[in-house]
Parts: C-alpha cells; structure tokens; sequence
C-alpha cells in the first residue's frame, strides 16, 4: 500500500498544526515562571506564526482561533475577553503568514517580508478586535491603550518573534519540512 504524495501533506500539516496547538498551550506556562516579562514574550504567538508558515493559511488561520479559546476552556486564562481578541489577532497571524510565504519567493527577505507584515495585521486586527468586544462590556480601547497592548508592552516577544521565527522557517525550508 503506497501513500500518496497528497496524502502525506495532509498529513504532516496535521501533525505539524497539532504540535502549534500543543505549544501554544505550553509555552505560556514556561514564560509564565519569568513574572517580569513572562507575558511579554507572546509565547502563544510563536508557534501560530510557526504554523502559518509552515502549514499554510488554512491551517494557521484554525490553530490562531483555536488556541486561546481553547487554553482558556481548560486552564482560565487568558480571561474570556482577551482570548476572544487574541483569537482574532492569532488567526490573522496564522492566515497572513501563510498566504504570503506562499505567494512571496523562498528567500530570507520574503520570509521576514511575511512576519511583518503578519504581526502588524494581526495587531490591527486585535485592535478592533477589542475594540469592538470592549464596547460590548461598556469599556473602551483608547489609542494610547492599544499602543501598550499592541507594541510597547509587546517589545520582548516582538523581537523574539522577528529573531526565532524566520531562523526555524529558514531551517524547516532548507530542510524540506515545510508542507506549505
């Protein structure tokens, strides 16, 4: 019985998006025992951004939604609200990696061309995200309150993400693992 090409594709997505998922669920746990930048390093970021990339829009887009909604369902945190925002802003990381380094050449610019592009989507779109769902709650997001959610409390896990995320890729592509 041979398998075919297709097939095992379909397959290493599935194996690939099912360990973002795992690590999304963990990684909090692991920056969570650093309190002064614990949050600050985005840990659930990473292998959303992982997974666009290297599973395709599809695949990120489902593991960017999934993942705080389900890391709130079974361990409370983050807080309802946030995960509800945080679902917007990691499925559009997810997406937005995979559509571009689909689309943009397989070269070391592309890929960084891609995070960028990604994360500053993603934090728009988690911007009016909870904008939206605060207004519900009768609270408001003020401009310089998304700043400090969007990017100044953010700068660890920023750097972070623009220094591991394309050295991984890089690696997985020149290995040939990627299935996007």
């Amino acid at each position: 019985m041979t398998v075919e090409k297709g097939g095992s594709k379909v397959l290493r997505r599935l194996v690939y998006s099912a360990m973002c998922l795992a690590l999304a669920l963990v990684l909090p746990f692991l920056t969570g025992q650093v309190p002064q930048i614990g949050s600050m390093l985005c840990p659930m970021h990473l292998p959303v951004l992982l997974c666009g990339f290297l599973c395709g829009w599809p695949w990120g887009l489902a593991v960017g939604i999934i993942a705080p909604l389900l890391r709130t369902l079974i361990f409370h945190m983050p807080p309802p609200v946030t995960a509800a925002a945080m679902a917007f802003e990691l499925g559009t990381y997810g997406a937005v990696t995979g559509i571009l380094y689909r689309v943009l050449p397989r070269k070391p610019w592309s890929t960084y061309l891609a995070l960028i592009c990604a994360m500053v989507a993603g934090r728009l779109v988690w911007g009016a995200a909870d904008y939206v769902i605060l207004g519900f709650t009768g609270s408001t997001l003020t401009p310089a309150a998304f700043l400090a959610g969007a990017v100044t409390n953010a700068v660890p896990g920023i750097i972070l993400q623009i220094v591991l995320v394309p050295l991984i890729v890089m690696a997985l592509d020149r290995a040939k693992l990627t299935a996007n």
